[in-house]
């Protein structure tokens, strides 16, 4: 590889690289900043309101890559970049967005966020096994598909009973390394109130724990299988609170009786469409995911001293959510249409705060499955995932996608390396998105990668079809950037290419093997 291209390239292929007074600006159109959107008044009136300029409005090459790597977790293909970028309709962004959503990958995507963040694994310290994990993925992802409300979403989880073979939702309580009542309230609070449970007074853990005493777990003939069941004769540990008294989280005071299963009982008071906790918290998930940054941050910490940036931002995603009957799609529609989704991420501002007011898109690593799925994808190569602890069903099909792997077991040496989280502890910190040296050796020098650009029929093809060197760089940048080349980097291109020193295809060859490793590549911007 001639090291002279593949730096000269990967100084040109990185966010923010271009003068923001050059004429030509990969990253950003000249679009109005308007404010038809009821997210743009809000976050923009609170902009000047701070004396923050926003940045301006992504190019269409970034938009077409930004969104579907945020709602689908997939790169555009160079068709489908070429032909969204020369649409000319005013509303294209809109029409990508709706398409996106209907997509069958969304449910792959955000399946693998949920897995995440509900502890979908089979082995240690989880311990979930096979049949459940599959059982449960499946009707994660079928809630996805489908539009499920998030409300009966969560209702399921938190008050089936059945086998964990044969009613998947029961698994959310199976999928927690703790039996106590205390244990299963702290993972409620984590995942449906957005709080840490284990901060708050010990008397108000104790109180909310009532409310899960009368989980049951026994196992069945079934080998692995186990029964999760309202046990209403289960006898209280010495010291706990009375099971027919309860207190909710709000202070609020309630009694049970004998028969009430109290999981039911929590369930009505969480999911009511005036309790502040429910809609707050996953409205501000969707946030964190697609802007990478809480209302509330951490998107999981949500407390009294931890204040949202943009209160009324956060109340008016409430009252969406609230007002579709939880249809999180429209949630995504919302955010995702807004100019303040749209904004490029090169900042117009150096002051500190306007991130925490989102004053530009942050820039942000692609998450391991991503990014050996777009790998893959690029070259027509598979990867081989595997369970270090021998249990059945641990084959997974080579064509299969990272993001479609539902079991948290079941890994490579490169997600790893890249930050797949184990899916012990549903946290969101358990994801680690940054860069790190072993990572960067990797991308620049390991075999694994190496063998499958050097090797690659795919990408060897798809140069070597083009008839002119142009129309060759064209593809190259289409299908690695979703964008076209600049005219700076044609003419960097096209000097190498008539240096002669090495044949044409070589020298697209380095090209992408040095766009590969710019952060343009390697991120969300």
């Amino acid at each position: 590889m001639d090291l002279s291209l593949f730096f000269a390239v990967v100084l040109m292929a990185a966010p923010g690289a271009e003068s923001r007074d050059a004429p030509v600006r990969p990253f950003e159109s000249a679009a109005a900043l308007s404010t038809e959107n009821p997210i743009d008044r809000l976050v923009f009136a609170r902009l000047k309101k701070l004396n923050i300029q926003p940045a301006r409005v992504c190019s269409d090459g970034v938009f077409v890559r930004r969104v579907y790597l945020d709602v689908i977790g997939t790169l555009p293909t160079a068709d489908e970049a070429r032909e969204f970028i020369l649409d000319t309709r005013p509303d294209k962004r809109r029409r990508l967005i709706d398409k996106l959503l209907a997509r069958d990958e969304f449910a792959d995507y955000w399946g693998m966020k949920w897995g995440d963040v509900l502890r979908v694994k089979s082995e240690f310290p989880i311990n979930l096994w096979p049949n459940a994990v599959q059982a449960y993925d499946r009707w994660i992802r079928t809630a996805l598909k489908e539009n499920m409300p998030y409300d009966r979403f969560a209702r399921e989880m938190l008050t089936s009973s059945g086998s964990n073979f044969r009613v998947p939702p029961v698994n959310f309580y199976r999928a927690i390394q703790g039996r106590e009542p205390e244990d299963l309230a702290r993972a409620v609070a984590l995942t449906f109130m957005g709080t840490r449970a284990e901060k708050w007074p010990a008397d108000k853990r104790a109180q909310m724990a009532v409310f899960f005493s009368r989980v049951g777990y026994k196992s069945s003939a079934e080998w692995k299988e186990e029964i999760v069941f309202f046990d209403a004769l289960k006898k209280q540990d010495e010291g706990a609170p009375p099971a027919t008294e309860a207190v909710f989280p709000d202070g609020t005071k309630t009694k049970l009786s004998p028969d009430d299963d109290p999981r039911a009982v929590f369930a009505d008071w969480l999911l009511r469409p005036e309790n502040p906790w429910f809609a707050r918290n996953i409205v501000n998930r969707v946030w964190y995911w697609l802007l990478g940054r809480g209302i509330i941050h951490e998107a999981d910490d949500i407390r009294p001293d931890n204040r949202p940036s943009n209160p009324e931002l956060l109340a008016l995603l409430e009252r969406e959510l609230v007002k579709s009957k939880y249809d999180l799609k429209h949630v995504y529609r919302l955010i995702l249409n807004s100019k303040t989704y749209q904004l490029s991420s090169v900042p117009a501002s150096d002051r500190p705060e306007a991130a925490a007011h989102f004053a530009y898109y942050p820039v942000r690593r692609l998450e391991a499955e991503v990014l050996i799925d777009a790998f893959c994808q690029l070259t027509g190569t598979t990867e081989s995932y595997s369970s270090p602890i021998p249990e059945p069903f641990t084959f997974i099909p080579e064509h299969q996608r990272a993001i479609q792997l539902a079991d948290g077991s079941i890994s490579s040496s490169f997600l790893e390396m890249f930050g797949r989280p184990p899916r012990d502890t549903g946290l969101l910190a358990e994801r680690d998105n940054r860069f790190t040296a072993a990572q960067r050796l990797h991308l620049l020098n390991s075999s694994h990668l190496r063998n499958k650009f050097e090797k690659s029929q795919k990408l060897r093809r798809q140069i070597r079809s083009a008839r002119r060197p142009v129309e060759a760089a064209n593809r190259v940048y289409l299908t690695l950037l979703s964008r076209f080349p600049t005219p700076e980097e044609l003419k960097t291109i096209h000097e190498f290419t008539q240096s002669g020193q090495v044949p044409r295809w070589q020298v697209l060859t380095d090209v992408t093997w040095a766009l590969i490793n710019s952060s343009e590549f390697l991120c969300r911007h």
